[in-house]
């Protein structure tokens, strides 16, 4: 450990005790050598807990003030207190001066500043604890944003990481009270998250992706990136004149049409959720500028949430259970995902649901926001951990709903969002446009096909060595049910197969439905087995 890090360390644990966590740190080392039988202070039950770390969190600078940042999105695991206190938490931005940009940019381009660009201003337009953005223009002409990483900041970062680390993995070991918020869980995402965001080039790979999502909609505009002049540490783009969000709520008179660009906001951002699956996760008003036309245009890209096909699905239902109140497909679907046991007892979560629901989703109210922000609530108090990639859409349809209810205060959020979630669950329902749509599908359903004759023959021939047979009492009734339940079975499956056939709608396969085909192929399968069972013992 060099002497940079140990001064970190006394400067940390030194802030930590100011702000009254100190007893945190006495209880981690006391532990060490002897757990205490005392009942000791719990700082988590302090009701100024969320200020007192919003202020130290603060005070530690730019690594925990990004911490702060992220923990704002994630109420699921601090719990929404914390959570909100932490979205107060300001960048800290002292400003580097232009001889340090220009040094910066010159090493990053590999090439003289005034013979990359033909202009580029000596004042930032602004700044932040990692980065700041100076306006330009190329030789070719075009105004630009030049966005440039301050001197040094990476290393202090992997210092302050891999203390964040050893301190939280002790106060998990040492600290019951603590042990519920997987603290090394936190660091760890975190690690993961601000190494992404000081990688301006994952920014630049974001931005293209976006405006390839919308490069057929002219509603909405992505800023340009210009690969030549951007690295990991100088990100050029195109320079966004417009209105920001901000103003937009300000402005008076028919400049601006709010209750079209309340609905472009909604659905442009479940576009990006439901069907792109590649998503803004960080949809404030700040990140968005009105353009001419009411053209909406999304900035600072660093940050984006990605959903495969299989989640997307999940997604849907979900929406589709929370927005018709439906308390039991909700918790299915979630022991569907994993996220609860099925041997749960839900007796008291399905009731704060159906109190949840019922008091945000009021008949004069038909909004998303305030019901998702408690639902993440609600599962923190039972100790549930939802998947990241819920509780980032989550936390972006909020912020993107809170945009759209300030331009429009009669804004029908799920009025918006249901053609959409019912378009992608329709897509889901057409095999025939999956199949062509995924080269793997043909694939899956061949396999699929493949492992179902050795199951049904290991099961065949379990059934026939008493392997899963129920062992009844009365040998009578062993005999009779040994002897008719595989034509019980054939017969069920022939007559559910045959009612099938008549359904109209859904998963199609050879112009049939596919569950009538499944259950035939079933049914053909156990009628042959039978067949030649009955033979074998004759």
């Amino acid at each position: 450990m060099d002497k940079e890090m140990k001064n970190r360390i006394r400067e940390i644990t030194a802030t930590m005790r100011k702000h009254g966590f100190g007893e945190l740190l006495n209880k981690t080392i006391k532990e060490k050598i002897l757990p205490s039988k005392e009942e000791e202070y719990n700082i988590l039950l302090d009701p100024e807990l969320p200020v007192k770390l919003r202020v130290m969190f603060q005070d530690l600078g730019t690594s925990f003030i990004k911490l702060g940042q992220l923990l704002s999105t994630r109420p699921d695991m601090v719990g929404e207190r914390i959570a909100t206190e932490f979205e107060k938490l300001q960048d800290d931005n002292p400003p580097i001066t232009y001889e340090e940009v220009k040094k910066i940019v010159e090493r990053e381009l590999n090439g003289n500043i005034d013979d990359l660009f033909s202009e580029f201003s000596e004042e930032s337009l602004a700044t932040a604890s990692i980065a700041q953005v100076h306006e330009a223009k190329l030789i070719s002409g075009e105004r630009v944003a030049v966005k440039v990483q301050k001197e040094g900041i990476a290393d202090s970062l992997e210092y302050d990481i891999a203390i964040m680390k050893h301190l939280v993995s002790q106060i998990h070991k040492h600290n019951d009270e603590f042990r519920k918020y997987n603290l090394p869980g936190m660091i760890d995402e975190f690690d993961y998250n601000i190494h992404i965001e000081i990688d301006f080039t994952n920014e630049l790979i974001n931005m293209k992706q976006l405006d390839e999502n919308f490069s057929e909609d002219e509603t909405i505009h992505i800023p340009i990136a210009y690969s030549d002049y951007s690295t990991s540490k100088v990100l050029t783009m195109e320079f966004i004149d417009g209105t920001k969000m901000h103003d937009v709520y300000q402005s008076e008179g028919e400049e601006f049409d709010k209750p079209l660009l309340a609905k472009r906001t909604i659905e442009s951002f479940m576009k990006q959720v439901l069907i792109d699956g590649f998503f803004h996760a960080d949809p404030h008003a700040g990140n968005l500028i009105v353009l001419d036309d009411n053209v909406l245009c999304y900035i600072d890209l660093g940050s984006v949430g990605i959903l495969d096909d299989d989640f997307r699905k999940d997604l849907c239902d979900l929406l589709m259970m929370i927005a018709d109140k439906d308390v039991n497909g909700l918790i299915n679907q979630f022991i569907y995902m994993g996220v609860l046991e099925y041997n749960m007892d839900t007796t008291t979560l399905k009731r704060d649901l159906r109190d949840l629901f019922f008091r945000y989703f009021a008949q004069e109210s038909r909004g998303l926001n305030e019901a998702l922000m408690r639902l993440l609530d609600l599962m923190q108090d039972y100790g549930i951990v939802l998947p990241n990639e819920f509780v980032s859409m989550a936390r972006g349809i909020s912020m993107i709903e809170s945009v759209g209810t300030a331009l429009d205060p009669n804004l029908d959020v799920i009025d918006i969002i249901e053609p959409i979630v019912k378009e992608v669950m329709q897509e889901r329902m057409n095999i025939k446009e999956s199949i062509g749509n995924k080269k793997g599908s043909l694939v899956y359903y061949k396999n699929m096909l493949k492992s179902l004759l050795p199951l049904l023959a290991n099961t065949v021939h379990k059934i026939n060595n008493d392997d899963m047979k129920v062992r009844f009492e009365i040998e009578r009734i062993d005999r009779i049910v040994s002897k008719f339940s595989l034509v019980v079975i054939i017969a069920s499956l022939l007559m559910s197969s045959s009612i099938a056939l008549t359904i109209t709608r859904g998963p199609m396969l050879f112009d049939m439905p596919l569950i009538a085909v499944l259950g035939y192929i079933v049914t053909f399968i156990l009628g042959a087995i039978s067949v030649l069972n009955y033979l074998y013992q004759r």
